[in-house]
């Protein structure tokens, strides 16, 4: 079956298709806006606009500038989602640009001899890079959808990869936090780090290869990344790293777009990410999960117990059930139907947890925390958000040589071995085994929430906890919350697998707490950032705009226009 249609349209969403169509008539804003997490990455995408282009222009430009000023969080040495509306045609897609297995991959490529899942070859290095789809998303988004040449988006990132940027805090304590993995490699260290160490505060990082190859893609599209020179470089020192890339892998690479995931809530229409990233689904089991629970009822305590249980148990579904469309077998309709959520809460109570191991087992058959979004609205109402990654900070950690290209370490995101966690500690199985060519799963979860008043353009970055993160957010858009109040929400997180609650400092009051403990819940102060989010809310009636980026971040959000 084509791709494109694997997850179309089915019965049970007609509804939400016609309300999407009442309320695409007013989602035109006149005003205009971006927010990303880089000021230099908002800023090109607001140029962009002002100079004729609209959202999916921006979405260009923001995607390059921060391919190059946010190397330990995206780049076009990976991959992500892009979810788009037409407004004109009143029209929403996916770009799947997500990296895939090179073609001389297996199942137990990253499994020593005694089967023991090997995390230094999944996580660095050139072992770990699947091929990346950026550059391939860049072409499409030009060539189906923007107005101006490729040479007007990216020359913004052109001139910050030639000329330098100056580094943040962020990039210094990530950059530490990765030094023996990037001082591994020549390539890197030149590049990204001083004298082999973690550079100074406000110093200037110079990428000239890295803008290079950028011109390559203005000067020839994808055919200037998986072709020719850049694409014999980047073979080549993949290979001498001790990786397995081809030039076929490269040659084959091939954007997909495909039918978000959509579904109701309330009064709400969600579209969100559709699979290989298992967002969409997993936010639509909860949802029909808290509908029966009649969540929007619930005293504060017992709507976090709530929602604690129903993310456990979508997490175990995501564990056992969910991979690439393309090459697995995945029961999206009845994991998205009320009817598996029912079936889901048969052992659920409302006066204690459910321990994750009373739940039934995660079948084992035989056989990103960095990453970036951006959100923006355009003044003729066209959406994009998106979300990218190369997985780990500063991905696998290795530039290829002559390329200025940091390849991403998202094989990682397979499952090497049936029931081991991967780096953000979650579970998998068959359904998200390596093989040749496969997308790997993800959680990266770009959204769109309509209701009859308001409309919000959100994600996140944040490994595993990007999915809850952006079920919080939605949740405090329904609930009447600004921008502001929707980005700096506090976070608490449950992914079946540990069986604990994992949360920001001042999340909870110590009665809450200890309430909840008290149904047998376990609670872990998480010590990191917790996400780094960039949400846009249309008002139907004004067509005002309101944006704001994470305070827990360096972003920026800017309103133009009207």
């Amino acid at each position: 079956m084509n791709s494109i249609l694997r997850n179309i349209i089915r019965p049970q969403h007609i509804g939400a298709f016609l309300c999407l169509w009442f309320f695409a008539g007013h989602l035109q804003a006149g005003e205009y806006a971006v927010a990303s997490a880089s000021p230099l990455a908002t800023q090109a995408g607001i140029d962009v606009l002002e100079s004729g282009g609209n959202a999916f222009d921006a979405a260009i430009a923001v995607t390059s500038v921060l391919a190059v000023v946010e190397p330990y969080s995206s780049g076009i040495g990976g991959g992500g989602f892009y979810l788009l509306h037409q407004q004109a045609a009143n029209r929403q897609v996916m770009l799947d640009a997500r990296e895939r297995a090179p073609l001389a991959a297996h199942r137990d490529m990253y499994l020593d001899a005694s089967g023991k899942a090997d995390k230094d070859l999944s996580l660095n290095g050139a072992t770990a890079a699947g091929i990346p789809g950026i550059p391939a998303a860049l072409e499409h988004l030009q060539r189906n959808y923007g107005r101006l040449s490729l040479q007007k988006t990216m020359a913004d990132a052109i001139g910050y990869a030639q000329n330098g940027f100056e580094i943040d805090d962020y990039y210094r304590s990530v950059a530490k936090w990765r030094l023996e993995v990037m001082q591994r490699y020549p390539s890197t260290s030149a590049v990204l780090l001083v004298n082999g160490e973690v550079p100074a505060e406000r110093a200037v990082i110079r990428q000239t290869d890295l803008a290079k190859t950028l011109q390559s893609i203005v000067s020839n599209g994808k055919a200037g990344f998986y072709e020719g020179d850049v694409a014999q470089k980047l073979v080549t020192s993949v290979r001498a790293n001790g990786g397995i890339w081809s030039l076929e892998d490269l040659q084959q690479y091939e954007l997909i777009e495909r039918e978000p995931a959509r579904f109701r809530y309330g009064d709400a229409d969600i579209i969100a990410a559709s699979l290989p990233s298992s967002g969409g689904i997993v936010l639509n089991s909860i949802f029909n999960m808290l509908d029966q629970l009649d969540h929007d009822q619930a005293e504060p305590v017992e709507a976090i117990h709530q929602l604690v249980e129903a993310m456990r148990r979508a997490f175990r579904d995501r564990a056992e059930f969910m991979g690439d469309i393309d090459h697995v077998e995945v029961p999206v309709a009845r994991l998205s139907s009320a009817a598996h959520a029912q079936q889901l809460l048969k052992n659920y109570s409302s006066a204690k947890a459910t321990a994750s191991a009373d739940l039934r087992g995660v079948a084992a058959t035989e056989g990103g925390n960095d990453t970036t979004h951006f959100s923006i609205v355009d003044a003729d109402g066209n959406l994009v958000a998106a979300t990218l990654s190369v997985n780990y900070p500063f991905g696998s950690g290795l530039i290829a040589d002559g390329t200025g290209v940091l390849l991403n370490d998202e094989m990682d995101d397979f499952s090497a071995s049936p029931g081991v966690p991967n780096v953000w500690g979650l579970l998998g199985t068959e359904a998200n085994a390596i093989a040749p060519g496969k997308r790997m799963l993800s959680s990266m979860t770009p959204a769109f929430v309509h209701t009859p008043e308001r409309s919000l353009v959100t994600g996140t970055p944040g490994g595993s906890w990007i999915i809850t993160m952006n079920l919080l957010g939605i949740l405090e858009f329904l609930n009447g919350g600004n921008a502001e109040a929707i980005v700096s929400r506090r976070r608490f997180h449950h992914q079946y697998d540990p069986d604990v609650i994992r949360y920001e400092a001042n999340t909870f009051p110590a009665s809450t707490v200890e309430a909840l403990m008290e149904k047998g819940h376990q609670f872990k102060v998480y010590p990191w950032r917790t996400g780094n989010m960039h949400s846009i809310i249309i008002d139907k009636k004004t067509g005002k705009l309101d944006a704001a980026s994470d305070p827990r971040g360096e972003g920026q959000a800017i309103i133009a226009g009207d």
